[in-house]
């Protein structure tokens, strides 16, 4: 049995519907703060298979060691976490109790419990500025914002568990910028409240939710001067996570990159996004927000020499699954 935290998220959701069609048994535990519980009816439904849901949160350890021994799990995916960059500049405390105090209470259960495999959603914010292009993940570290900081020092903390104890097997994936859906359009993300995202928000720009984008700086160095980052389709994303974990059968910590190794600038999803839908995007030009970079994309070689894994799907294809989901579900989640 496989404890997905954050399990009822847009990422998570993908990640239960790959283990569920290979054929593994799910355990998915959200607190539901930012997320909802249909996406995982709609899961079981696509899979044809059942999994387990537990209302918890990763904050109470005696909850998840409960959860850990009387569901039989043998590994954990920890995707469960605030993410949103600006948000956690405002509420920088509220990141580092739910993000570290949460995996530092999510580690101490799995002790109780001898449960030492762990995949830890971390993301390419600890890179912070880039010094050079492509990332790889020799790339010096040094995050811009509290978000950041939080993955960063979670990692330190896993690095820290192994030396402490080297029966552990770990796995840090730093995620590049997962968008897209899964192509039945049944689960995709769905943002609380005003997308934080680019391509969710683009999305509502074009189903005529928002009224136009508004894009932060055309002034970089770059040949349209928007920002360019490495865009990876959520359901090669959840792939790589099922790649990890049949990998991690020996102690140790590995960490990989999971990206596409290219870069498309907002200009560029824009046009991508008119394309596949149809519909314009109003957009204006704003000032450039604090703490962007002009240019972050990956470098996911070690991925697939480690692993054999490799993103397959396009910027066209991603925004393509996008728009289906929006178009299907024009209220998210919320509207069934």
């Amino acid at each position: 049995m496989i404890l997905v935290t954050g399990g009822a998220g847009y990422i998570g959701s993908h990640v239960c519907m790959a283990l569920l069609d290979a054929g593994l048994d799910v355990v998915a535990l959200d607190n539901l703060s930012n997320s909802n519980q249909a996406s995982l009816q709609r899961v079981q439904s696509l899979c044809g298979r059942s999994l387990v849901f537990r209302h918890a949160d990763i904050r109470n350890e005696e909850a998840i060691y409960d959860i850990l021994r009387a569901c039989g799990v043998s590994a954990v995916i920890h995707l469960a976490g605030l993410k949103a960059v600006g948000d956690s500049s405002v509420r920088p405390m509220t990141y580092y109790e739910n993000n570290v105090l949460g995996t530092m209470r999510l580690i101490s259960a799995m002790r109780k419990a001898h449960v030492k495999t762990l995949v830890f959603s971390s993301s390419a914010t600890v890179y912070g500025v880039p010094t050079y292009l492509p990332l790889d993940e020799q790339h010096p570290l040094g995050p811009t914002n509290p978000y950041g900081r939080t993955k960063l020092f979670i990692e330190e903390m896993l690095k820290d568990l192994y030396r402490s104890d080297d029966e552990w097997r770990l796995g840090i994936l730093r995620y590049f910028n997962p968008v897209g859906a899964h192509e039945s359009g049944l689960i995709g993300e769905d943002p609380v409240g005003v997308p934080n995202n680019l391509v969710p928000f683009v999305a509502q720009v074009a189903i005529g939710k928002q009224e136009k984008l508004k894009i932060c700086g055309n002034d970089y160095d770059t040949p349209d001067g928007t920002g360019i980052r490495d865009y990876i389709h959520v359901v090669d994303l959840a792939s790589g996570h099922l790649s990890v974990l049949s990998h991690l059968k020996q102690p140790g910590v590995l960490t990989l990159n999971l990206g596409t190794g290219n870069g498309n600038s907002v200009l560029e999803v824009i046009r991508t996004f008119e394309a596949v839908s149809g519909r314009p995007i109003p957009y204006e030009i704003g000032e450039r927000r604090a703490g962007d970079v002009a240019i972050c994309y990956a470098d996911p070689t070690l991925a697939g020499e480690t692993l054999g894994w490799q993103s397959t799907r396009s910027l066209a294809q991603m925004c393509a699954d996008h728009w289906r989901w929006q178009l299907n579900n024009p209220c998210g989640y919320r509207g069934t």
